[in-house]
């Protein structure tokens, strides 16, 4: 098997994960459209484009904890500079965009417990700092 395969196989596991996890949740909140746009964004990214999607997941939960430790505001500057990076992040997967989705979907980072936790696992209190900071900037 080589790279490209590798790297093809690697991105068809995360897809099958997610649907097994999420999927049904998904298609039953967005439809079945926007599972499908998803999953397809996902498996035609490129490596340099995977690389980013990776880094800016990695930015933001570095960023998010860092502001929530310093104490900062979600609806200031570091409120609009997260917003816009976790944008940029739902863009590499997500086929269409609005800012009434991206504000639903931070809304379930407070509403569930497993997105709580994956925020909140290192700073408590992210995942409410992210909502708080895309209800306030997100267009």
């Amino acid at each position: 098997m080589d790279d490209k395969e590798k790297f093809e196989g690697m991105k068809r596991e995360l897809v099958e994960d997610n649907e097994r996890t999420y999927g049904q949740e998904v298609r039953e909140r967005w439809g079945d459209a926007a599972a499908d746009g998803a999953n397809r964004k996902m498996l035609n990214l490129s490596k340099d484009q995977f690389a980013r999607f990776q880094e800016l997941g990695r930015r933001i939960n570095e960023e998010l904890e860092d502001a929530v430790r310093a104490g900062a505001d979600p609806t200031g500057p570091a409120g609009a500079r997260l917003c816009a990076l976790h944008k940029e992040w739902l863009d590499y997967t997500w086929s269409f965009y609005s800012p009434e989705a991206h504000k639903g979907l931070a809304e379930m980072y407070v509403a569930d417990e497993r997105f709580t936790s994956y925020y909140d696992e290192v700073v408590k209190g992210c995942a409410a700092w992210l909502r708080d900071a895309v209800i306030a900037r997100a267009r």
